[in-house]
């Protein structure tokens, strides 16, 4: 038996094969759309998935200004932060979120999903949102990707 044949190949940052992958968040669900995005932006659904290296694709998202929420969770669901300083604790709705800009939403949601460290930075950097159709990418030519 060959031996040689069965080696664990093992990626990084000059072997991964990075591509651009477009995505629609037109009425997707903002929870399981994000857990998708995230696994994108991870590159688990590649077969030469590395832990610790970024070897994840590209992610492009349109029309995030048309993602959904189910039940009560635009009025209900809070975003909690703090500023640091005594009674500053600050809450928000998607509601008020959705406001301001809801490529926001869909950030949030997918940067949770994604490590606490330093490649998660990393990763998060890879995504660009857009509330539109529209988009400034096209010289990258990305591949357009139904969930």
């Amino acid at each position: 038996m060959d031996t040689l044949s069965y080696k664990t190949v093992s990626a990084n940052s000059a072997t991964v094969q990075k591509n651009w992958v477009i995505v629609d968040a037109q009425s997707m669900v903002l929870g399981r759309f994000a857990s998708e995005v995230a696994k994108i932006l991870r590159g688990k659904n590649k077969p030469s998935y590395t832990p610790h290296a970024d070897c994840g694709d590209n992610v492009i998202v349109i029309n995030a200004d048309k993602i959904r929420l189910t039940g009560k969770k635009w009025d209900e669901k809070v975003y909690v932060r703090h500023t640091g300083f005594p009674g500053g604790q600050r809450i928000s709705t998607p509601k008020l979120l959705k406001e301001k800009s809801s490529a926001i939403l869909i950030e949030k949601a997918v940067k949770g999903m994604l490590p606490k460290n330093r490649l998660g930075s990393k990763l998060y950097t890879n995504l660009y949102v857009y509330e539109g159709a529209e988009h400034p990418h096209e010289a990258q030519q990305p591949k357009e990707i139904k969930l």
